[in-house]
């Protein structure tokens, strides 16, 4: 007989599992604390979690995030250019981007994790 696998959307490395985005967005110690922007594939960049619990951060592609975005997506990058804040060359920085810039769909997800409501009360992963 086979034992069925647990889902697994991501574990930290203090053994705590998530086994979807939705439990891992919505626990209440885990907090968005930076993006790593991969300028050639900005689904490959890396948003960074802590994990309060442990006090681990977590790396996570943003390609398992991008879908929660519904807006627009702009083809150029306008980054050092005129009226780029600089955002994206700055790991800690969470703010949206204000310009019309391709790396800015990314900047409107950071804001959405962000903003996600997180569950009352304890964490729903699992040890």
């Amino acid at each position: 007989m086979v034992k069925a696998s647990k889902s697994c959307f991501k574990k930290c490395s203090c053994g705590v599992v998530w086994p979807d985005r939705l439990k891992f967005l919505s626990d209440p110690e885990v907090e968005i604390v930076g993006y790593q922007i991969h300028f050639e594939n900005l689904e490959l960049g890396l948003f960074l979690f802590n994990h309060m619990k442990c006090g681990s951060t977590i790396a996570i592609e943003a390609k398992n995030f991008t879908d929660l975005y519904k807006g627009p997506v702009f083809k150029e990058r306008k980054t050092g250019k005129k009226g780029c804040p600089g955002h994206c060359l700055h790991s800690e920085e969470l703010r949206p981007c204000p310009s019309k810039c391709e790396c800015a769909f990314v900047r409107n997800v950071i804001v959405l994790i962000k903003t996600w409501k997180k569950n009352d009360g304890m964490s729903h992963a699992e040890a």
